[in-house]
């Protein structure tokens, strides 16, 4: 009687209580699954480490590879680890699709779409952190007492690489890029790249409206083959979803096949989203502000610093018996459960406060961003456009200054129109 008669007061609170509540409910809810059932923690609390690796182990000695082959059975144990974590995450990213991003007019995909993109991605991940584990396993276990060193320069040139050829040959696996036509836009941006030295090469346009409403724009190369990527969902005249616009003006509405046909055509409602030409220009100069301002080469710079002081430390710590006793490994030290260990857990401390520090920078970031586009004359066009954007997001303008102090990589909205609002006036 008394469980029923505290549902009963609930479902008399007011509407509003009701709502706050279930809202804080599914937080926390969200919250446990996250601290005591997500990868990390069901494997401190679970012992998941030893296990994977004892089941690992079992599974490399049925196809004849004994415990002298430790990077194939270390390979095998970041297959089942992923799988797991994959698999775990799976009906979170569901809920997050098919009801939060469908209830508020975001998701095109069907769940058919989804579950193929899902695999695809995990293929390419394997393909891709596999080989390059496997790698930086061998370079650590020859590479003596300066192994570090030699780790960390195997790391740089793989981030370097994926860099240079993620936009080229692994985005285009999952979404269709197509350059972008000839006309006023097109020209504006190769003008306003040659005013400010930027070597352009190509501007595409990404079909991110095969998946979701949400827009963005980025550049991307190194050296003198700067591209610059731009979603259609962030063109005013050339997104499917102002398909009455595209009718209008003759343009062909896209149909790649596959998630973006007439499921696309049936979801998406006949609203204007996106900038216009003068908007898109200014938020491309807020993004080139930042290669001429030179963020992007100070983020590696600082990336690659945090990388060979992470390697340095795990060179000291590795030979620590201790720490892999802690954690179930009283008989072998095995490098890859090093590597997680010292980098995933012991460095968690410094993580946080890294990552905060990183945060705050990339606010600084964005707000001299913002201050080169005003330097072009483009103040007031960037203020439309952040104004449009947040609102086709559906993003909240206000924020509590503490969260997002800790956070948001990117200031609040109404601290960057304030920013921009005086010259706006001018």
């Amino acid at each position: 009687m008394g469980t029923w008669a505290s549902l009963d007061v609930v479902w008399e609170l007011p509407a509003e209580k009701q709502i706050f509540g279930a809202v804080l409910l599914f937080s926390w809810t969200v919250y446990l699954w996250e601290t005591f059932l997500a990868q990390r923690q069901f494997i401190l609390l679970f012992g998941g480490i030893p296990y994977l690796w004892r089941l690992s182990g079992r599974f490399c000695g049925y196809i004849g590879f004994g415990p002298e082959y430790e990077i194939t059975q270390s390979l095998v144990f970041l297959l089942l680890a992923t799988l797991f974590s994959a698999l775990t995450g799976l009906p979170w990213s569901l809920y997050n699709t098919f009801v939060i991003e469908e209830k508020h007019g975001f998701n095109h995909q069907t769940l058919d779409f989804f579950m193929k993109d899902a695999i695809k991605k995990f293929v390419v991940t394997q393909c891709i952190l596999l080989p390059v584990s496997s790698l930086l396993l061998y370079i650590i276990k020859i590479g003596g007492d300066y192994f570090f060193i030699y780790a960390w320069l195997f790391t740089l040139v793989v981030s370097l690489v994926l860099v240079t050829i993620y936009a080229d040959y692994i985005a285009p696996l999952f979404d269709k890029f197509t350059p972008l036509p000839e006309g006023k836009l097109k020209q504006e941006i190769e003008v306003m790249a040659k005013n400010i030295d930027f070597p352009l090469t190509k501007v595409y346009v990404v079909e991110g409206s095969k998946r979701s409403s949400h827009s963005n724009a980025y550049f991307y190369g190194f050296f003198k083959n700067k591209r610059i990527v731009l979603f259609d969902t962030l063109l005013e005249e050339y997104s499917v979803l102002n398909k009455g616009i595209q009718e209008e003006s003759g343009m062909e509405p896209h149909n790649d096949g596959e998630g973006d046909s007439e499921e696309i055509k049936v979801k998406i409602k006949n609203k204007k989203q996106g900038c216009k030409n003068e908007e898109v220009l200014a938020v491309l100069g807020h993004e080139l502000g930042h290669w001429k301002l030179g963020h992007t080469v100070k983020n590696i710079i600082i990336s690659q610093t945090n990388s060979f002081l992470c390697f340095f430390l795990f060179a000291v710590l590795i030979g620590r018996k201790e720490l892999f006793a802690a954690f179930g490994f009283y008989d072998s030290q095995p490098t890859l459960i090093g590597l997680l260990i010292i980098f995933q857990f012991i460095f968690s401390p410094y993580n946080e406060v890294l990552s905060f520090c990183l945060t705050v920078l990339s606010r600084r970031f964005e707000f001299q961003a913002d201050a080169f586009a005003r330097k072009l004359g483009k103040a007031k066009d960037l203020y439309s456009a952040l104004i449009k954007l947040n609102k086709d997001n559906l993003g909240f303008p206000v924020s509590d200054w503490l969260f997002s102090m800790w956070h948001y990589s990117h200031p609040p909205l109404l601290e960057r129109l304030q920013a921009l609002k005086n010259t706006k006036q001018d």
